[in-house]
């Protein structure tokens, strides 16, 4: 999720089959999930825009699809919402921007228990459906961390700025979002070579799956 593929195009070939369906789950239920939060929260301007779905299409923009796919770096069309429509404004962003990837999580924790059942209570060997888990495991992980990372556009920056409400309105805070929203783009290739270079998103990805498997193993713990 955080670098280049295999240049191997065979290698490259298999990884697509099973990266591309789970891409196309990861991004669809996100970017519903905000829609959704932000109907819910009172605005139906994502919903009246037809983003309220979980028909890919609507979601995907073609560059970042590819980018995604290939230098597994991407981005999706963002969900319009209109903060005016909020019955609590900072509040709702907050839930609104949570929403997209409390539902990663939600699939990578779902993915994670079928692969432990079936690995632990079946005698079922398929190396195909179980890359196939593991990789919406992954994929659905990464996405989780990835977009609470405090960087614009990804939903971890308004969270902050939300929770941030007073400061951002501040003259040092105005200077500093500004500066942060204008140079996103360099601050993001700059998180991505720290990573390069630290693997600090990889041990966050890890963290939070020992904490997911942790969570099985008590729970399946008496049957073990």
């Amino acid at each position: 999720m955080f670098g280049f593929g295999s240049t191997d195009i065979t290698t490259f070939l298999l990884e697509m089959l099973y990266r591309v369906p789970a891409v196309i789950i990861a991004i669809s239920f996100h970017e519903c999930a905000h829609a959704y939060a932000a109907y819910r929260c009172g605005d139906p301007t994502a919903r009246n825009l037809g983003r309220m779905t979980l028909n890919p299409v609507a979601h995907f923009d073609p560059v970042g699809l590819v980018m995604l796919l290939i230098a597994r770096f991407g981005w999706a069309k963002p969900v319009p919402i209109n903060t005016r429509n909020f019955k609590n404004p900072r509040r709702d962003e907050i839930i609104v921007a949570l929403a997209g990837v409390a539902t990663n999580l939600l699939i990578a924790f779902l993915t994670y228990g079928i692969m432990f059942v079936l690995q632990v209570f079946t005698t079922v060997e398929s190396d195909i459906a179980y890359r196939l888990l593991e990789t919406l495991f992954f994929i659905n992980l990464s996405f989780f961390v990835f977009n609470l990372l405090p960087v614009p556009p990804l939903d971890g920056y308004r969270v902050i700025s939300c929770i941030l409400g007073k400061f951002t309105r501040t003259p040092a805070g105005i200077k500093a979002f500004y500066y942060m929203e204008r140079y996103s783009v360099l601050i993001l290739i700059g998180v991505l070579v720290l990573n390069s270079r630290t693997g600090f998103m990889v041990d966050l990805v890890t963290a939070v799956w020992s904490a997911i498997a942790a969570v099985y193993a008590l729970i399946f713990g008496i049957f073990l």
